[in-house]
């Protein structure tokens, strides 16, 4: 049975005798917020002049995305079908379209007309140009393409961190712990920067994961995060969302309450973290939009020069892309909607990772949280990992997709659209979207046709208000008065670690604390805190220079916010 995992796979009664039964789902405490942020400093979580909180939805690309594949170094002569014969991606053939430095990447839009060609929606098998002169995408990224145009995306390449760990367990803790080659903090970046916020310990609903269990991310041991692993079935110990379950429920949470809890076990605490956590289901409840009946999201315009609005949390076939439009017979002879038009793989994870992703961004539009986001799984692509299309071009398409419908999402349904001045919903100004991956791939193409561990890999950054291009992936990259540049050839950048890996240039860690202190609200001093990193002059996390960790000169911050 599908549960609500409160706090950590090793289990809500455990962990609550230590911070407080109930602190996971707790909310929206009836206590002013300047008492609760009586300690804090900064402004994370504190509503600037337009009444709007800033925050970050993050998504988790475990298993190692190659950015090589996504992000593609196309006027590098040692991208080539020699290194990678079978996960190439062919160069468009249009004269110069690689040149142009107009910063407006191609968009290769579909037709809702099925006797044209172009009627399959990734019809496209060329790399799309980003007319940075150098770069280019996977064509599974199209949906990138109109993101990337608004200046709302960042695209940042050699991206790692020192002393690179080609362990997945380990370099996995360190892009969520935010403290590289450290094994025994077990306390989560995003985590910390919510502590830090003054309301960790008093408006637990401020961090949620929406996945299997509670990332490190948000992890730590002064407060608890909240992670749902079915949204459907939030409710206490996995109670169904319906009327006789919330009787259950709030029953026994008003059962528990007169408990004659001593003194010493904080029992006024213990006693509001009851009552708070009443007040949170019936706060779940009133978002509309966790099932499926309620999942009608819709672009605002025509998408992909289709017909019609696409659905943007595509979660079953029926709204998939263009299947709601068109149809094309299954295998009994029946119709169905034609998997030509999908915007995203016809499989269940895929769907399930699009209702995680739907819920996060209601939990942000509709409650007090600040931070949310999941996790996709699958990019651990040893065999088989395909070129324009396979594994990675559907593990692609939905990191496209997604950032493309997350803008659409907030911009439509976010603050300011016919909302009420009380209502709690935000724009897409308001937030950030991030992802994270382990580490790169290799640069040459192994036996099984895939890819293996490497180092230095790719950064999505989405937001309205993020100042948008590609960072990292150019011959003439100069940041803080550093040049460095993509070296180009069989002894370049591709092979920059021992002569095999693409060798890194920016910090993970650079992009995370630009967000956490410049979207977020973060001082220089809460940053030292949140990523110790920054606290050491020697490790340039903030103006660039040479690492003393490993002698490697890297960029500092981008000024992406």
């Amino acid at each position: 049975m599908h549960h609500l995992n409160l706090i950590t796979r090793r289990g809500f009664l455990d962990r609550s005798m230590k911070l407080g039964l109930g602190v996971a789902l707790s909310t929206l405490v009836d206590v002013p917020l300047v008492l609760k942020r009586a300690l804090a400093e900064g402004n994370i979580g504190v509503p600037g002049p337009n009444g709007a909180t800033k925050k970050l939805l993050f998504i988790f690309l475990r298993g190692a995305n190659d950015g090589l594949n996504a992000l593609i170094p196309v006027r590098d002569d040692a991208y080539n079908s020699t290194n990678r014969p079978d996960l190439y991606i062919p160069e468009d053939g249009a004269a110069g379209i690689y040149d142009a430095t107009t910063g407006v990447a191609d968009f290769p839009a579909s037709s809702s007309n099925s006797a044209a060609t172009d009627f399959n929606t990734f019809w496209y098998g060329n790399s799309i140009a980003l007319r940075n002169g150098f770069a280019a995408l996977h064509p599974s990224l199209k949906f990138l393409a109109p993101v990337h145009n608004a200046g709302d995306l960042v695209l940042a390449h050699r991206v790692g961190y020192p002393k690179q760990s080609r362990s997945h367990f380990d370099s996995q803790r360190y892009w969520e712990n935010g403290t590289p080659n450290n094994n025994v903090l077990q306390e989560g970046i995003f985590y910390r920067a919510l502590v830090e916020s003054g309301l960790a310990r008093t408006a637990p609903l401020t961090g949620v994961s929406i996945q299997s269990a509670l990332p490190l991310l948000l992890r730590g041991s002064a407060a608890a995060m909240t992670n749902l692993n079915d949204p459907t079935r939030y409710e206490l110990l996995g109670v169904p969302n319906t009327a006789a379950g919330k009787f259950k429920a709030l029953g026994g949470i008003q059962t528990a309450t007169p408990y004659p809890f001593p003194a010493k076990l904080s029992r006024e605490l213990l006693n509001l973290q009851y009552e708070n956590l009443s007040q949170t289901l019936q706060i779940f409840d009133g978002i509309t939009g966790f099932d499926e009946t309620g999942n009608l999201f819709e672009d605002d315009t025509p998408t992909d020069g289709d017909v019609g609005p696409y659905y943007l949390f595509p979660t079953a076939a029926a709204k998939n892309g263009g299947g709601r439009y068109h149809t094309a017979l299954n295998g009994q002879g029946q119709p169905a909607p034609d998997p030509n038009k999908f915007v995203v793989d016809d499989t269940n994870p895929a769907y399930a990772f699009f209702r995680n992703l739907k819920a996060a961004a209601l939990v942000l539009n509709n409650t007090d949280a600040i931070i949310a986001g999941t996790e996709v799984t699958g990019w651990d692509t040893h065999n088989n990992q395909g070129g324009v299309t396979g594994t990675h071009a559907s593990l692609l398409r939905r990191v496209g997709w997604a950032m493309y419908a997350l803008r659409k999402y907030f911009s439509v349904y976010g603050r300011g659209n016919n909302a009420p001045s009380a209502d709690r919903k935000v724009n897409w100004d308001d937030v950030v979207v991030v992802t994270l991956s382990e580490f790169g791939r290799t640069t040459i193409q192994n036996a099984n046709n895939g890819t293996d561990h490497a180092e230095a890999g790719t950064m999505f950054v989405a937001g309205g208000a993020v100042r948008g291009g590609v960072y990292g992936c150019h011959p003439n990259d100069q940041y803080n008065g550093h040049a460095l540049p993509w070296i180009t050839g069989q002894i370049g950048s591709m092979f920059g670690v021992n002569d095999r890996y693409l060798k890194r240039v920016i910090d993970y860690r650079s992009v995370l604390g630009e967000l956490i202190r410049d979207h977020l609200g973060a001082t220089p001093s809460q940053l030292g805190r949140i990523i110790p990193g920054y606290a050491d002059a020697g490790e340039h996390l903030l103006g660039g220079g040479t690492s003393s960790l490993d002698g490697t000169p890297i960029a500092g911050e981008l000024g992406i916010v």
